[in-house]
């Protein structure tokens, strides 16, 4: 028998379902959105702070099923002391948590920001990720709906920050406290109903997604999808589902619910705030079909709408929809404080968002100018070290730079790989050139765009333009020389 050692088989290069790679383009993209919106949190005089990506999975706020492992929309892991940690599930739970820790430090009311990756393991599909990254807002002790007006001017001053033009976008106004009140007044009301009231909201959360057959379909039995799955509803009946219903379909009704009348006489308030800050119903609008679907808001809430069409997946014009929301939370520091604690926040959802604003054009219109490439003539200890110093002064100026770092005897190589990257410029020295004391630019942008034009050794002698040599004093003043002509061309272009 042969016992020759087997071949080690080779590792499969695979990404975990629901997750993906991003490319420069994207981030740059991410960046760029979010400096945007960073500039007008900072303008509300809101501060930025951080919390890691794992909590003890209690902190999360979420209700663990009967199993050994706590896996059900987190995802987790025991760590060496037998607690359970997960994987943020949102940056509101760890915001909370932070703020009850650090209770007797920080000073209320505490107005902060943070923006950073979240995970679901949920069922991935088109468009719907494990991981995904939010940027929040929170104002923690201000008990006033005040300050949940100011979040929803807030969030109509980022969309137009973001080049969201008036009339692209709504930011929709409800209160959990009407939407309670209708569930009393339907019989689903007490303790008791509580995971019936839960399993109402996220149907109701579904309306501008499966409509209302689907919500219907959601407030009863259950649902299946078009890929055979099924969600269990709500198990409401007949009557009970009508009146949720009618409520969403704007019937003018006010049930006997004192709930009813306190979220009733917050949404006016909200209305006259924002009102008479000058944002009207075009901007900011009370909405009876705003249902967040998180468990831990208890009055406002309210959603960033986009009004414009795509095209979805299936080729289907489709209305964008939510980029954010968010809402009051006034139990959710309480929970480790025994005390009460109110709060309220917005979270957008960068990725959604990003896709929007690529969409409408608004999005990576500022190019990532890819750097100038010092070539690579001799390989010798000085003349390295020549190369590099050039490359050092352009970055020093702020001009984006590289020398070459492949296989520099081939150098038709180079200007491959300079062509490949985009880069706009060529930097080149040879012995000749060294002894010299010159540098020779090759101007990559404009000889591509003569080569186009050139028909003959005539006309490529008169198109050495594209090809200047300079005292190596004048290297970087050239360099910007070339880049601001580049850059004016674009322009130009762009306005044709």
């Amino acid at each position: 028998m042969n016992d020759k050692s087997k071949k080690p088989q080779k590792l499969k290069a695979r990404l975990p379902r629901g997750f993906v790679d991003r490319s420069a383009a994207d981030i740059h993209a991410t960046n760029e959105m979010t400096a945007k919106i960073r500039e007008v949190y900072e303008r509300y005089g809101f501060d930025p702070v951080e919390t890691p990506l794992f909590e003890y999975t209690d902190a999360l706020g979420k209700f663990l099923p009967d199993s050994d492992r706590p896996n059900e929309g987190v995802f987790s892991l025991q760590d060496d002391d037998d607690q359970w940690m997960s994987l943020r599930y949102d940056l509101t739970a760890p915001l909370a948590r932070h703020v009850a820790e650090n209770f007797n430090e920080i000073q209320l009311p505490f107005r902060t920001y943070r923006a950073g990756y979240v995970f679901r393991n949920e069922k991935p599909g088109p468009g719907r990720f494990r991981q995904f990254m939010q940027f929040d807002a929170d104002t923690v002790g201000a008990p006033d709906v005040s300050a949940d007006a100011e979040m929803c001017m807030m969030m109509a001053d980022t969309m137009e920050a973001l080049g969201i033009k008036r009339g692209d976008y709504v930011i929709r106004v409800n209160n959990r406290k009407v939407i309670d009140g209708v569930m009393e007044a339907t019989g689903l009301g007490g303790d008791e109903n509580g995971n019936r009231r839960l399993g109402v909201l996220r149907a109701i959360d579904k309306l501008d997604k499966f409509g209302f057959e689907g919500v219907r379909l959601l407030l009863g039995d259950g649902r299946k999808d078009e890929s055979g799955d099924f969600t269990k509803g709500a198990g409401l009946n007949a009557d009970q589902i009508e009146f949720i219903l009618g409520y969403l379909q704007g019937d003018d009704f006010h049930p006997a619910s004192d709930l009813y009348a306190a979220g009733h006489g917050e949404l006016q308030k909200i209305e006259a705030l924002v009102t008479a800050a000058g944002y009207g119903e075009d901007r900011i609008k009370i909405d009876p079909s705003v249902i967040r679907g998180l468990e831990y808001y208890t009055g406002p809430v309210f959603e960033a709408e986009l009004l414009f069409d795509v095209t979805n997946e299936k080729g289907e014009k489709v209305v964008f929809g939510s980029v954010g929301g968010g809402g009051r939370y006034d139990g959710l520091v309480s929970r480790f404080m025994g005390q009460p604690v109110p709060a309220t926040g917005f979270s957008i959802g960068v990725s959604r968002l990003m896709t929007a604003l690529k969409n409408l054009g608004k999005l990576g219109q500022d190019e990532v100018i890819a750097p100038v490439l010092v070539t690579v003539m001799d390989g010798d200890v000085d003349s390295m070290g020549r190369y590099q110093r050039f490359t050092q002064a352009l970055r020093n100026e702020g001009i984006r730079a590289e020398m070459y770092q492949g296989n520099w005897k081939k150098f038709g190589n180079q200007l491959k790989y300079a062509d490949r990257r985009g880069c706009p410029i060529a930097i080149i020295q040879g012995g000749d050139e060294r002894a010299q004391g010159v540098v020779q630019l090759k101007d990559l942008i404009e000889g591509k765009r003569l080569s186009g034009e050139i028909e003959d050794n005539a006309s490529w002698r008169e198109a050495r333009v594209a090809q200047e040599t300079v005292p190596e004093a004048d290297l970087v003043a050239k360099v910007k020389e070339i880049l601001a002509a580049q850059a004016e061309d674009r322009k130009r272009a762009g306005n044709a």
